[in-house]
């Protein structure tokens, strides 16, 4: 099994930091992408960032210049480095780990809130 293990959230002040973690075990293809989804009260869940087996990165715009995705394989464990966070950057943070073989695979972390509140 494929278990995604989140850590890292909390509250903090605009303009404040946060560095998630999401660390991975069990059967994964090496080939795979990781990233980091977000889902704010009443709202869709949303694309935050994502980093290829080869290390191409994508990030949504709202995100672009303040979120760093990075990924470490010896831990097998990949990160999201918040900085100059807004309160609209608040919501449930997942982390998610995918490939495909002869299907599509997906594997999600349980979620961590980051609420950013004065």
């Amino acid at each position: 099994q494929v278990q995604l293990v989140e850590s890292g959230g909390g509250l903090v002040q605009p303009g404040g930091s946060l560095k998630l973690s999401c660390a991975a075990s069990g059967s994964i293809f090496r080939l795979n992408t990781r990233g980091w989804y977000r889902q704010a009260p009443g709202k869709q869940r949303e694309l935050v960032a994502t980093i290829s087996s080869g290390g191409s990165t994508n990030y949504a715009d709202s995100v672009k210049g303040r979120f760093t995705i990075s990924r470490d394989n010896t831990k097998n464990t990949h990160y999201l480095q918040m900085n100059t966070l807004k309160p609209e950057d608040t919501a449930v943070y997942y982390c998610n780990v995918q490939w495909r073989l002869s299907k599509q695979y997906d594997y999600w972390g349980q979620g961590t809130q980051v609420t950013v509140s004065s």
